[in-house]
């Protein structure tokens, strides 16, 4: 088989870094021009759906359907199954933006994330891998909760469900699936140097900071903007900032496919906590603690994981050349100006593009960089 088809970080990495390339130059075209795409959704919903549903997405399964392997021992999904898997998500992305019909776009965009779920549960069922049986489980909360957004283009659900349940995934996947890799790769990395201070043991830090978050996230979901709901979020992100102290972060400065890594677990914990104050006080926009979650953790802890991903999957040495640390610059700086811009008064427009262009370049970075390798068979030595 082509190697593209050989494992599913392959073409998923590779499309999704090109969708988050191309969608936001397009949003804020839209947005810019005041002009509606003819698919199910208005111009910020497809934006948010896009983030969520088509980037996002494409992340987990390129991570998921790699990562499989090694948790259940099973072969990995590829050829033409794992091209049958690509096409949905492909045709998924045409419904989203150019299928008029309601009923008809809800369908093609839902196969994919349905069938990724139902793979994922058949390889935990069938290694019997119950650990990662979570993992599963918010793939399929993730494949309701595009459903719900689709409901509420057809006026069966109140505007915003969706995506609250969607990004409450995300937000739940990296605090979990991030407290591994992250504590794990540095302490991996700082015994390379010959540190003997390592990152701390997951304890009573690591189980409060995810028992906060996951009631935080709840709560935000079927109340928002409640004052508890608030609270509950500030102490999620105090203590999701507390977990990544533990793990020596500022140890690793040499080496920024490490250092990037805590970088995202930052903006997670940052993001968190500025949408509890912005539940508490509306003098701070929730649009910027959203684009905390999104721009800042979503982008930054997914291209930290594509990058090293892509490099040690193809056999290549796992370490940040000067692309791939443009790659991290441009995402960082461009979801600091996507956080300011609702901060900017007049300037607003201005910031908005400047947050946007910047991180989309990453990602064509990224396409640049990485899709040579990702399209090659893997190096040997």
């Amino acid at each position: 088989m082509p190697p593209i088809l050989q494992y599913g970080f392959r073409p998923f990495f590779l499309l999704g870094a090109l969708h988050a390339g191309l969608a936001v130059p397009l949003w804020l075209w839209l947005y810019r021009a005041g002009v509606a795409p003819p698919g199910p959704f208005d111009g910020m919903q497809w934006h948010a759906h896009e983030m969520l549903f088509g980037y996002l997405a494409a992340v987990i399964a390129g991570f998921v359907l790699t990562a499989v392997p090694n948790w259940t021992g099973r072969l990995p999904l590829s050829g033409w199954p794992l091209a049958g898997l690509v096409m949905l998500w492909l045709l998924g992305r045409v419904a989203c933006v150019a299928v008029g019909n309601l009923w008809l776009a809800a369908a093609l965009d839902l196969l994919f994330p349905v069938a990724l779920a139902a793979a994922v549960w058949r390889e935990v069922i069938a290694g019997r891998n119950w650990r990662n049986a979570p993992v599963a489980a918010i793939l399929s909360l993730f494949a309701a909760a595009s459903a719900a957004q689709h409901g509420e283009a057809l006026a069966f659900l109140p505007q915003g469900l969706g995506i609250r349940i969607g990004l409450g995934a995300g937000m739940v996947l990296i605090a979990l699936i991030g407290g591994r890799v992250v504590p794990s790769f540095t302490r991996n990395w700082l015994a390379k140097q010959g540190q003997t201070a390592l990152p701390a043991s997951f304890g009573l830090i690591d189980k409060a900071a995810l028992a906060a978050t996951g009631a935080g996230v709840l709560a935000w979901i079927v109340a928002p903007e409640v004052p508890g709901t608030g609270i509950l979020l500030v102490l999620a992100g105090m203590l999701l900032l507390v977990r990544l102290a533990q793990w020596r972060g500022a140890a690793t400065w040499r080496e920024p496919i490490v250092l990037v890594l805590h970088a995202g677990y930052g903006w997670l914990g940052l993001g968190v906590t500025l949408l509890g104050i912005s539940a508490l006080w509306p003098g701070v926009p929730a649009n910027a603690a959203l684009h905390a979650l999104t721009a800042g953790a979503i982008g930054t802890m997914t291209l930290a994981v594509m990058t090293r991903a892509s490099l040690g999957h193809t056999g290549r040495t796992i370490r940040a050349d000067g692309w791939t640390v443009g790659i991290y610059l441009l995402v960082s700086a461009g979801g600091l100006l996507r956080v300011a811009a609702p901060f900017a008064g007049g300037g607003y427009m201005g910031v908005l593009v400047a947050g946007g262009m910047l991180w989309s370049a990453a990602f064509v970075l990224f396409v640049l960089r990485y899709g040579p390798m990702l399209l090659s068979r893997r190096a040997t030595a």
